[in-house]
């Protein structure tokens, strides 16, 4: 038998305790944050949505607007003056002169040709742009909260494949500690060593698992304002759908963000017109009364009333009207163009998603198939021929340790494959469900896998 060292002796009991203690404490921390009320990502997207203060804001931008619409369909107020015209200066007598009077004159101005329905037309279209900036808003809100949602749930989930494998980690210790007790096999102390080494950096693992979910469940909380935030460990049917490139093209014309630049080039058009208007003559009409006292011999005098029209002529145009007009036209191609790059964008970013998606979907069909299944063989035969003094220890670590990690690969494209599928529903938010032969995303749960 091959004696301890003191040294091993005291180092092998500090393993086994600080082992104990970090194990302990993962398994409490991380018990206490699944106390909360658990959160499926539909349940955490629509509270989400409905906790977005962007929208009540967006909401009373609509309203503003609509109320400046009303506002600018409204004739300006009209103009009154009082004044005392021809009073004499040598008595200030107000009978003394014929031509002395009190007037009281009125104004009225109209805006030019059709300004002031344009106006009107114009801040309405303004206020319809909200809408679609809320539809906008809220596919943005989905996607940033599943993104969110979905690394959450990736870390609880690792933290749990790890806790499900630590007893094969405990079993490894235990065969290179018989081993090593016994005698009868090739085993080492640095066997010992190394498995006890490798059961510590899975703790240590864990730990920082724990740590990165906490702060995602944090980041989690900017949208859903709860204190405290547990994962939900069913994960949702997500759809996507597929599309040839005409129906694509279609199905992005109708994204909200492409909706709210066709409203702004609306609204654009309309400025255009309105710039227009200054071709044409601004209009106005007064009207005056004034009243003059008898005369001196007591004889009644008769009151005067004037009435008149004014206008504008529109003469000299070059550095005026038409710059105003120049420069609205200019806006609103400017505005096209916007659109235009933002379709390529969005088809950029859909085929992106959706090749992602498609590759990782060959990536679940091989760990489903063959992968998986490959690594835990040659975890357990590495295993066997170490008992049976036909292995190499350092093979066993690395082969169990190249398990667990394929589970946890196995995890992340499944994981993967649902951030890819939200990201396709978000370049899809316009259509109507994406698409009526929108697919399923053809993938087995997650969960089902984990247990397995």
């Amino acid at each position: 038998m091959k004696p301890f060292s003191w040294n091993t002796i005291v180092s092998f009991c500090g393993l086994k305790l600080h082992r104990y203690y970090a194990v302990a404490s993962v398994s409490v921390l991380f018990s206490f944050g699944l106390q909360a009320e658990p959160y499926s990502l539909e349940d955490a997207v629509r509270k989400a949505q409905s906790q977005d203060i962007w929208l009540e804001g967006s909401r009373s931008r609509e309203e503003s607007l609509n109320a400046m619409s009303v506002q600018s369909g409204t004739l300006p107020d009209p103009k009154v003056s009082l004044s005392a015209a021809n009073w004499p200066t040598d008595s200030f007598d107000f009978s003394q002169e014929p031509m002395t009077q009190v007037k009281v004159s009125v104004s009225q101005m109209f805006p030019r040709g059709a300004t002031r329905q344009l106006q009107k037309e114009r801040w309405e279209q303004l206020a319809l742009v909200q809408p679609y900036a809320r539809a906008s808003r809220s596919a943005e809100v989905a996607l940033s909260v599943s993104e969110a949602w979905l690394e959450a749930y990736r870390s609880q989930r690792t933290i749990d494949i790890i806790q499900k494998k630590q007893d094969l980690f405990d079993h490894l210790v235990g065969v290179a500690e018989s081993g090593y007790a016994s005698a009868l096999s090739n085993a080492r102390q640095q066997d010992v060593i190394r498995a006890q080494l490798e059961r510590t950096r899975l703790e240590d693992r864990l730990t920082r698992l724990l740590q990165q979910y906490e702060v995602q469940k944090a980041q989690l909380g900017e949208w859903l304002f709860d204190a405290d935030i547990s994962i939900a460990l069913e994960t949702p049917d997500l759809r996507k759908a597929g599309l040839s490139e005409a129906d694509l093209i279609e199905a992005l014309s109708l994204h909200p963000k492409i909706k709210v630049i066709e409203q702004k080039v609306r609204t654009h058009v309309t400025s255009i017109k309105l710039a227009e208007q200054q071709y044409k003559p601004q209009w106005g009409v007064n009207a005056s009364y004034g009243y003059r006292d008898d005369d001196l011999q007591g004889r009644d005098r008769a009151d005067f009333l004037s009435l008149g029209i004014s206008f504008d002529v529109p003469l000299f145009t070059n550095n005026r009207q038409d710059k105003q007009v120049q420069a609205a036209k200019a806006t609103a191609d400017a505005v096209k163009t916007e659109k235009s790059l933002l379709l390529r964008q969005l088809k950029a970013g859909y085929e992106g998603a959706n090749a992602k998606y498609r590759r990782l979907l060959e990536r679940k069909n091989l760990f489903d198939a063959r992968l998986l299944r490959e690594m835990d063989e040659q975890a357990e035969a590495s295993l066997n021929a170490y008992t049976n003094d036909n292995g190499d220890f350092s093979e066993v670590v690395r082969a169990r340790i190249a398990e667990l990690n394929a589970r946890i690969e196995a995890l992340n494209i499944n994981v993967d494959i649902q951030k890819s599928i939200s990201k396709i529903n978000y370049f899809l938010a316009g259509s109507l469900g994406g698409n009526k032969s929108s697919v399923a995303a053809n993938s087995t749960g997650i969960q089902g896998q984990l247990d397995e």
